[in-house]
């Protein structure tokens, strides 16, 4: 089965986001923060299943790039993650009623546009479903086919949680990029290995200059 799908992609305040990094990133957090999001968005833009992306953010600084790239920015209600996810699938519902619906985290920055619409084509198969993240504890993509009742639950233990509430855990090889979100140093590095975005690459460059993995590794560049 083959739909069109409206993503919704939440972004922090930059001041919230990548805390964990911070002592990796110094001064650069923020601008590492608008990097990952820009290639997230960048690659979701590119896959041929996704009709749109909606952003749901609070922060001016987030919101500009990210609709320079072409995405949908709404306001975050700021009352929670799964709030800020509804109100972007609402305001999906709203553009495109017949489309599919998917919440996925703004903080892969080695997502392919290929691995991704092999996840979204499987999405498409069950009322509601989602993708694990690599460490099979939380959830990088949730979605829901059109009509569908938009139920996501995000944050701590997510996988437990969709699994919970009834969503199908989608087990598909080759989808390393869809899974790999970036939390801790240890995440970056993993990303690097498979191949950053344009924009990630930029900013990890001149993090680590003496210490730049060959130029294949930088997908995009």
């Amino acid at each position: 089965m083959s739909i069109s799908w409206s993503l919704v992609i939440p972004v922090k305040t930059l001041v919230a986001a990548k805390t964990r990094l911070a002592a990796a990133t110094g001064p650069h957090r923020t601008r590492l923060a608008v990097a990952v999001a820009s290639d997230t968005v960048a690659a979701a833009l590119s896959c041929p299943p996704v009709a749109r992306v909606i952003v749901v953010t609070a922060d001016p600084a987030a919101a500009g790039p990210l609709a320079a790239l072409g995405a949908d920015v709404v306001p975050d209600p700021d009352r929670g993650l799964n709030t800020a996810l509804r109100t972007g699938a609402a305001h999906a519902v709203l553009v495109a009623p017949g489309d599919g619906v998917g919440a996925l985290q703004a903080d892969l920055p080695a997502l392919r546009p290929a691995e991704l619409a092999l996840a979204l084509e499987a999405a498409a198969e069950f009322d509601q479903s989602f993708v694990p993240d690599a460490l099979d504890v939380g959830t990088t993509f949730y979605g829901v086919r059109p009509g569908r009742t938009f139920a996501p639950r995000f944050g701590g233990e997510s996988r437990a949680k969709h699994l919970a509430g009834g969503a199908k855990e989608l087990c598909v090889p080759g989808i390393d990029s869809v899974r790999r979100d970036v939390d801790t140093p240890d995440d970056l590095r993993a990303a690097i290995r498979l191949g950053l975005g344009r924009h990630t690459a930029a900013v990890v460059r001149d993090l680590w200059p003496d210490d730049t993995p060959p130029s294949d590794v930088w997908q995009g560049a």
